[in-house]
């Protein structure tokens, strides 16, 4: 039987962090890529105005420790919050596609700085979740122990040039 890793195994400890300007996105965009989730996990929460994705996020802090010890390459599950949300838009797959699984590219804000603007969450097959806020305010948060990433692979992006 295997056992799942542990954040004791790492000796780290799991991720909280937030962005309020655009160079604070760029570290969480750079920590959430290739997260996946299914469509059903992004939720809408009116009455405090925000958005959450609860993601499966490759573990990318950790891969150097992990491929230099020999271990398997690791997955967390992470809440992906935003906050002071006006309005969401979503292209290239419908939300009522429950299982449909999201691959995330990037994360970027198009906007004032410490103002308002539109936050792109870029999918991977020419999708995108596009969320206009009154300001930008995004924690993500580890919510699970790190398991054993079930492909077994590092992430790879292919470019045809």
């Amino acid at each position: 039987m295997s056992e799942d890793a542990r954040f004791e195994d790492g000796e780290d400890k799991a991720l909280n962090i937030g962005a309020f300007d655009k160079n604070d996105l760029e570290i969480v965009s750079s920590l959430i890529q290739d997260s996946i989730l299914p469509a059903s996990e992004i939720k809408w929460l009116s009455n405090s105005n925000k958005l959450a994705l609860l993601i499966n996020r490759f573990r990318w802090e950790d891969k150097s420790l992990a491929l230099s010890q020999g271990r398997k390459l690791e997955r967390v599950q992470s809440l992906l919050m935003i906050s002071h949300v006006k309005n969401i838009s979503s292209s290239g797959f419908s939300p009522k596609q429950k299982d449909k699984v999201l691959s995330i590219l990037s994360i970027s804000f198009d906007g004032d700085e410490g103002g308002s603007g539109s936050i792109l969450i870029l999918l991977s097959g020419d999708g995108a979740v596009r969320v206009d806020v009154d300001a930008l305010e995004i924690d993500l948060r580890d919510v699970s122990m790190p398991y054993i990433a079930p492909s077994g692979l590092l992430p790879e992006h292919k470019t045809d040039i």
